[in-house]
């Protein structure tokens, strides 16, 4: 199928992951099924160009807020996926409920050498712009207060320790009432 703009429906958005759809961890199935699909493909291991909070809120689910030069460069995965894809990942991170927002960010790919000779060109050269899902903004700042303005450098398996699954996690509350029972303590 053509997209209005004449382009194939299956061309690529890049998409950096920083938590549960890295490799390893829960959420990953979901990023399996797409690859195997054809409506994703693993670009590589990136670090945000910027600063920027990744937190761990109600059980131990990870966050990266949209507060550049705050926390620490981070590091996670970078996926091209298409459309199709896309779809279900914004359907996994709530965008469409206030859970996330997909936003740009800047990355640099890792293991990541800049030349020390010239002005510094290739430098800007090796940043590739992307999306990420973001804390949505409505409890962003709260977020980063709750985790006394400290942010992760990654999502590693000592921070997932003690991750709920959601099928494990009280049917009764909402994700954003589960959100604000957290920032509530």
């Amino acid at each position: 199928m053509v997209a209005e703009d004449g382009e194939d429906e299956r061309r690529a958005n890049l998409i950096f992951t920083y938590g549960t759809l890295k490799r390893g961890f829960s959420n990953h199935a979901l990023m399996q099924e797409l690859m195997r699909t054809g409506d994703a493909a693993l670009v590589g291991t990136y670090r945000t160009a910027e600063k920027f909070p990744l937190v761990c809120g109600p059980y131990r689910v990870p966050f990266l807020l949209n507060l550049p030069g705050c926390g620490q460069r981070v590091l996670g995965e970078l996926y091209a996926v298409s459309f199709k894809g896309l779809v279900r990942m914004d359907e996994l991170e709530g965008t469409t409920r206030g859970h996330y927002e997909r936003l740009p960010i800047q990355l640099e790919p890792q293991p990541h050498e800049i030349s020390v000779d010239g002005d510094g060109d290739d430098y800007f050269a090796n940043v590739t712009r992307a999306e990420a899902y973001y804390a949505h903004r409505s409890y962003a700042m709260e977020m980063w207060r709750k985790n006394g303005k400290k942010g992760l450098s990654g999502y590693t398996e000592r921070e997932a320790r003690g991750y709920v699954k959601r099928k494990d996690r009280p049917q009764n509350l909402s994700f954003l009432d589960h959100i604000r029972l957290f920032l509530s303590d």
